[in-house]
């Protein structure tokens, strides 16, 4: 049996982790798992998988674990808090694959403790290549860790280019289904409600993912990824818009070629290949229906409506902590979104005033990323604020 540790596991893709483990149960053996505070959902996972140890944020949600395991069926569970608690969870000896599934920055310090201790790192953080890819794969070659992408995209070119000498790939084409405003007008942002911004027409996954995912934040980020982890510079990662979001990536090769990488959207099919590379796991997706679909479609990516994609590509040309500081702020700027502080079309303008006032650092450690990570969000909630007055006035 394979030992796993899954940080996130009460999120969309950890729950989604643990239906693929559910349907191998000889297969896999679930060792630790953390979350933020949804000690309930926690809960029932420990009862069913019991792991040895979890991982939760503070002392409140370990006290409120505690109190509806050991009601249920008693437990000699460790649960841990806070960072430490990440730290174990990702360190855990018995824990040959660990799967990072949490969102923004606060999944760069537990991709590093797994890197580091040698473990497979299934990621679906793309946060933790954005903000210190470079470094998490220097550290993976020296301790000999595996990096696995999870995100769909990322997955598709990672099974596409298996096998091919890289020297054979002329560019990477990253699919992109537009979001809920595909076909809305720029003008028409002003009056973009959080409830719309989080109806995804495609995929369904947690709020801020999806947001970024409307103003097309969540390609340029994947980008930034691309470039991280397929070696590459960013003029050679391509976008386009596939609204059906069947075909998730492609790959264009020197000969004119193009691979394309068609499955239905469903993040257990990226989430079972890395789990299970480099065999490919029976049966996990149908496949698509390629007669009974409505035609399939593709479009160029509209940078000039959606910023967010050249503020991406601005980010990784400039490097060092750069990338960070787009993430970041964008991460503030959604939240502001969220809770109704700040319009759909600001989101763009809070990143890029953010970029503007940075002055690009090297990125030499976790620390260094974490550092610019926290003066962007104090810059950004600065302008934040200031936006929120001159609403008022």
């Amino acid at each position: 049996m394979t030992g796993l540790a899954i940080i996130g596991s009460t999120g969309s893709i950890g729950v989604s982790v643990l239906e693929v483990v559910e349907s191998d149960p000889s297969r896999w053996r679930v060792v630790a798992l953390a979350c933020g505070r949804n000690a309930k959902l926690l809960a029932e996972q420990a009862i069913r998988h019991k792991p040895r140890i979890v991982a939760v944020a503070d002392e409140e949600t370990a006290r409120n674990l505690s109190t509806i395991i050991t009601a249920s069926v008693g437990s000699n569970l460790r649960i841990l808090v806070g960072e430490a608690g990440l730290r174990a969870v990702a360190t855990d000896e018995d824990a040959d694959t660990v799967l990072v599934g949490v969102s923004g920055a606060r999944g760069l310090a537990p991709a590093w403790e797994a890197v580091k201790a040698g473990k497979r790192l299934a990621l679906a953080t793309k946060e933790a290549l954005v903000l210190a890819g470079d470094i998490l794969i220097e550290e993976a070659g020296r301790s000999g860790a595996e990096i696995l992408p999870v995100d769909s995209e990322h997955s598709a070119v990672f099974q596409l280019m298996r096998g091919l000498d890289p020297a054979e790939v002329r560019k990477i084409w990253l699919g992109a289904s537009g979001g809920p405003f595909r076909d809305l007008e720029e003008a028409a942002f002003v009056e973009v409600t959080p409830e719309q911004a989080l109806s995804h027409p495609v995929w369904k996954m947690g709020p801020r993912i999806t947001v970024d995912s409307a103003t097309m934040m969540n390609k340029g980020l994947e980008i930034i990824e691309a470039c991280r982890l397929f070696g590459v510079m960013e003029d050679r990662v391509g976008v386009f818009v596939h609204p059906q979001g069947l075909v998730h990536a492609m790959v264009e090769l020197t000969d004119g070629v193009m691979l394309a990488h068609v499955s239905r959207p469903d993040m257990k099919g990226p989430i079972a290949y890395a789990l299970y590379y480099p065999e490919r796991p029976m049966g996990r997706l149908a496949p698509p229906d390629l007669f009974g679909a409505e035609d399939w479609s593709f479009e160029p990516a509209d940078s000039k409506r959606f910023k967010c994609l050249e503020l991406a590509r601005m980010a990784i040309k400039k490097g060092g902590t750069m990338p960070a500081v787009l993430n970041a702020a964008d991460e503030v700027a959604v939240e502001a979104f969220l809770a109704r502080r700040l319009n759909f079309s600001n989101i763009p303008q809070v990143v890029e005033s953010v970029m503007n006032q940075h002055e690009v650092k090297h990125v030499k450690s976790i620390g260094d990323a974490l550092e610019a990570d926290r003066w962007a969000r104090d810059k950004a909630d600065g302008i934040i604020k200031e936006i929120t007055l001159r609403g008022r006035v």
